[in-house]
């Protein structure tokens, strides 16, 4: 004989079951048309506090990473990394997971995040939050920084504009200026690869200027030769001694290196390319060596 199915009973208090309301005899039996009713929350307008607070939290969101570039400029001014490191790179990669490049931007931008401070009005509240707004800045004077901010700030409807329109102010104004080109056949120089996705890979490279054009030079590097505009160039101010001997490196390195070698001699033929000194290193001068005999006997059996 089969059991009836089984029916769960309703909980019931302590009162008798004909004491419960209509509403919810119909709320158990179909969910589905149960009105929910839900109270309206009045939200509170600010106090005069409350506003001076929110204002002073945003002021330090939107200035913190001006905050870090002064704060690393001085971590690096005065050596205070010196008791654990020997380099203030290898400082902020050990402590605070920054690469070289992250670190100074940061405190390229707290720079220009000052200059701005001093020359905009502060009743404004328009000042950069970030780094890439303020990053295509760094290599201007301080007046056409000004110069751009303003202008940027106008052309986003009086609102923080984004790094697009910065970039964009700044170019214009470098057209403008038309700097003249100072750099000399021969120069030792940089290639800062910031915002130029032509140059990526290349950042930190030293190569030697053979052309000096209008607006760009063409600079000779571990690889091969690349056309780059002025502000994606740094001189290293080298003596002219100093010069002539990285261009014996630079031909040295560019020789092995289109010999067609294995990837793991690229990749060292690569450091010697980011070199920050007019020099080798006596290890790194007999391991150059040693590629050298192996180029020219690899070149002797073709």
């Amino acid at each position: 004989m089969s059991k009836p199915p089984y029916k769960r009973k309703k909980t019931t208090s302590a009162s008798s079951s004909d004491d419960t309301s209509p509403d919810n005899q119909d709320l158990d039996e179909n969910p589905a048309t149960a009105t929910i009713t839900v109270s309206a929350v009045e939200i509170s307008e600010l106090t005069e506090e409350e506003q001076r607070d929110r204002l002073h939290l945003e002021r330090r969101v939107e200035r913190a990473f001006f905050e870090a570039g002064k704060a690393l400029t001085e971590l690096r001014d005065r050596r205070l990394y010196r008791s654990t490191h020997k380099t203030f790179e290898d400082y902020c990669r050990d402590r605070f997971g920054h690469s070289r490049r992250q670190s100074y931007l940061l405190m390229d931008a707290a720079v220009v995040f000052d200059n701005l401070m001093e020359k905009c009005d502060p009743m404004d509240h328009i000042l950069p939050t970030n780094k890439r707004q303020v990053r295509p800045m760094t290599k201007l004077e301080p007046h056409q920084q000004h110069e751009v901010w303003v202008k940027a700030v106008e052309q986003s409807g009086s609102k923080v504009p984004p790094a697009r329109i910065v970039k964009n102010v700044v170019q214009q104004i470098m057209e403008r200026t038309q700097v003249p080109n100072t750099y000399q056949l021969g120069e030792v120089c940089q290639i800062l690869a910031k915002d130029n996705p032509e140059l990526r890979g290349k950042g930190g490279c030293w190569g030697i200027v053979n052309h000096v054009g209008e607006f760009s030079c063409t600079v000779k590097i571990w690889d091969g030769e690349y056309t780059v505009g002025l502000q994606h160039l740094k001189s290293f101010d080298y003596l002219l001694a100093e010069c002539e001997q990285m261009q014996v490196i630079c031909d040295r390195i560019n020789r092995v290196y289109s010999s067609g070698l294995e990837e793991s001699v690229q990749k060292f033929l690569e450091s010697l390319g980011k070199l920050n000194r007019a020099y080798l290193t006596g290890l790194e001068e007999k391991v150059l060596s040693l590629l050298e005999s192996e180029t020219t006997h690899k070149e002797a059996w073709r």
